[in-house]
């Protein structure tokens, strides 16, 4: 018998693939974080244009429903703040531990963080369909699987998050702007100016 190493060629994200160890091919960086989501949209932009948008972190609130901000510390490190399901915000320092110009972007949360997490982003050119984006992250639910829980019933668990914000995202970068029914953050500031 020999132990042949599975080999994916589609676009799924490693947490569906049947076959496989999904953490440990994932190619997420120093293995912090219990839980592991993963989620793929395709974004009719070119690869060069999705990957830079992204990589400018100070970008990522405009998307991402709850990040309330992310304080830019390096070229390499971040400081996030982010909404937790109990209402309070939740914190860590980010380090990007891989990064391949237009192709991928991995991270490892600091020592200290409230959540510690991993994660990688990798953009493929999908020709005529423009980029195709899978987000993978690990992390460790404050309070363990009763947290995971409650996240889950406020709808803030990162399954959750990871598919509406790629789905924002896809919708900024295809059309300029989120739709939503609801004003938004930025909608109200210009409005109250």
């Amino acid at each position: 018998m020999t132990d042949e190493k599975t080999v994916h060629t589609d676009d799924a994200p490693p947490t569906t693939w049947k076959k496989g160890d999904a953490l440990a091919e994932s190619g997420i960086p120093d293995g912090k974080g219990g839980s592991i989501v993963a989620r793929a949209v395709t974004i009719n932009r070119p690869f060069g244009e999705v990957f830079a948008y992204f990589r400018d972190f100070a970008n990522l609130p405009t998307f991402m429903e709850n990040v309330e901000r992310i304080d830019i510390l390096s070229d390499t490190r971040s400081h996030w703040v982010v909404k937790a399901p109990t209402g309070k915000t939740v914190e860590w320092d980010a380090a990007v531990t891989e990064e391949t110009q237009d192709c991928v972007i991995a991270w490892a949360s600091e020592p200290g963080a409230d959540v510690a997490n991993s994660g990688r982003v990798e953009f493929r050119d999908a020709g005529a369909r423009g980029t195709v984006v899978t987000a993978t992250i690990a992390y460790d639910p404050p309070g363990g699987a009763i947290g995971k829980l409650i996240a889950k019933m406020f709808q803030r668990e990162p399954a959750i998050q990871a598919r509406r914000d790629l789905r924002r995202f896809k919708q900024l970068m295809e059309t300029g702007e989120i739709a939503t029914a609801a004003m938004n953050r930025k909608q109200r500031e210009e409005e109250m100016a």
